[in-house]
């Protein structure tokens, strides 16, 4: 069963976070906290650190293609693994849908197309993520790689080179809209840092249950993946958001900041180059999602949360290509809506961060449930913490995980309990053993072949006591029909 390598699984890690969001979130967040929307990308970067390590911690121990809703699961139960589920399960839709408009917008505008040529793209980039997601995660993953390397230089690119344009001046009044408006940028700015729970519903793909050679790797992979990108993401987060206030000053917060910053930084090249760039971040991060939110669906199945026909596929390595299928026809019915009524990406961003934001904070309460006391649960409260807060500032965008958790919870009313597997003592687990009739007096009383015989001391696997209580001794007994239990 092929699974993920530090290469790919760092790629797959990356989509998640690194995704469509960056087009458009540096201005947002200008928009509403000016320069001391830097504050915000700081704090979520600090934020980012101990809630990527929980998540692959839990993802380390407890390897489920649920992720956080089997997480949650463990530490809360059934009611609240269902609401999480269905918080991830039912926003990624909106979310993807948005994010590929986001980049084919981003890639129209740079190229001087039309909104209509923008929203053909944005059906192909939607297309395209579910072709990958169904040929395989491995695939996935290795197509991930590439497309990430390239964005990553690109963007790297960029910042390199309009970093010399920075000017001291732009920085100044630094926080015109107070307190307030960084913690409204910071509501925003979530987008940028919710990935790392979608990427929780593959640790199964990563790590594997028993204690070998294969699954002690699989484990290193994951927490290796998971600091490889947790690095990439601050590096390249902090220094966009420095670069791209001290070089356009009171233009970051106008719409196409990003493409302004790489002509910035390239010159006329940088239209192309913006098109390539918001097309490969769409793709990324619709990638992770949909290749997260198809384990989960088929996790949510096999908990009965959804019908269970949708399970199959949900096994370490295999393709959940039933609950895939189900999330590609959720994302067709949301984009016709989307389409007509033309709502506001930043009410869908905000709609998306606030849900994945809960999802968040209920993964790190669960891993502090969860993990035995020491650092790692030190470091999972640290990021309770810091989600509780981030979550706060998403105001009353906080309103959808509400309705969400609400039809849920109505929804398990009268569905009663799933099937519980056997306890470890029951009959059905242990069902009594068998002894058929020996066919000699010795191999149904070894006490009747040696008369000087003693029972294996406690805890022995001898064949002849193994299943019964292991006296002291076995009393003599010349006779072959003596007694084989002894009294304790």
């Amino acid at each position: 069963m092929k699974r993920l390598n530090v290469r790919y699984g760092t790629a797959i890690l990356l989509g998640g976070v690194l995704g469509p969001g960056v087009l458009v979130l540096p201005q947002l967040g200008a928009a509403v906290a000016g320069p001391a929307s830097i504050l915000a990308w700081a704090a979520l970067l600090l934020l980012s650190a101990p809630v990527a390590i929980t998540f692959a911690v839990l993802g380390v121990r407890y390897p489920d293609g649920g992720g956080v809703a089997a997480f949650a699961r463990r530490a809360f139960g059934d009611r609240t693994a269902a609401v999480v589920g269905i918080w991830f399960y039912g926003v990624i839709p909106l979310g993807t849908f948005a994010g590929a408009l986001v980049g084919a917008e981003a890639a129209a505008a740079a190229l001087g197309l039309g909104r209509g040529v923008a929203l053909v793209t944005a059906v192909l980039l939607m297309a395209a993520a579910f072709a990958v997601n169904a040929a395989g995660l491995r695939t996935s993953g290795r197509v991930q790689m590439w497309l990430l390397t390239l964005l990553v230089g690109l963007l790297g690119t960029a910042i390199v080179t309009a970093a010399v344009h920075v000017r001291a001046a732009h920085f100044t009044p630094f926080a015109p809209h107070g307190a307030g408006g960084v913690a409204a940028a910071i509501g925003v700015l979530l987008f940028a840092f919710v990935g790392w729970e979608a990427a929780s519903h593959l640790s199964a793909d990563f790590a594997a249950d028993e204690a070998d050679e294969a699954g002690r790797r699989g484990r290193r992979v994951l927490m290796r993946s998971t600091q490889g990108a947790l690095a990439i993401v601050g590096v390249l987060y902090l220094a966009l958001a420095v670069v791209t206030v001290g070089v356009l000053g009171p233009r970051a917060a106008e719409s196409g900041a990003l493409g302004a910053l790489l002509e910035t930084g390239i010159g006329p090249a940088a239209r192309p180059i913006l098109a390539v760039a918001a097309l490969l971040l769409s793709f990324g991060g619709i990638n992770t999602y949909l290749a997260g939110a198809a384990r989960l669906g088929a996790a949510l199945a096999r908990e009965r949360v959804l019908p269970r026909w949708f399970a199959r596929g949900g096994e370490p390595g295999a393709v959940p290509l039933r609950s895939l299928g189900l999330l590609a026809a959720m994302s067709a019915a949301c984009a016709v809506p989307l389409l007509v009524l033309n709502l506001d990406l930043d009410f869908l961003l905000r709609v998306t961060a606030a849900c994945l934001a809960a999802v968040t904070l209920v993964g790190a309460a669960s891993a502090v449930r969860l993990l035995p006391p020491g650092r790692e649960r030190r470091t999972a409260t640290v990021g309770t913490a810091l989600s509780a807060v981030a979550l706060a500032c998403c105001g009353p965008f906080l309103l959808a995980p509400a309705l969400l958790a609400a039809l849920t919870l109505a929804g398990s009313v009268g569905r009663g309990p799933r099937p519980q597997p056997p306890a470890p003592d029951s009959p059905a687990e242990h069902p009594p053993a068998e002894h058929p009739p020996a066919e000699h007096p010795a191999a149904a009383n070894p006490a009747a072949a040696n008369p000087a015989y003693l029972a294996p001391a406690s805890g022995s696997a001898h064949p002849a006591t193994a299943h019964a209580t292991t006296p002291a001794t076995v009393p003599r007994s010349p006779s072959p029909h003596a007694p084989q239990s002894a009294t304790a």
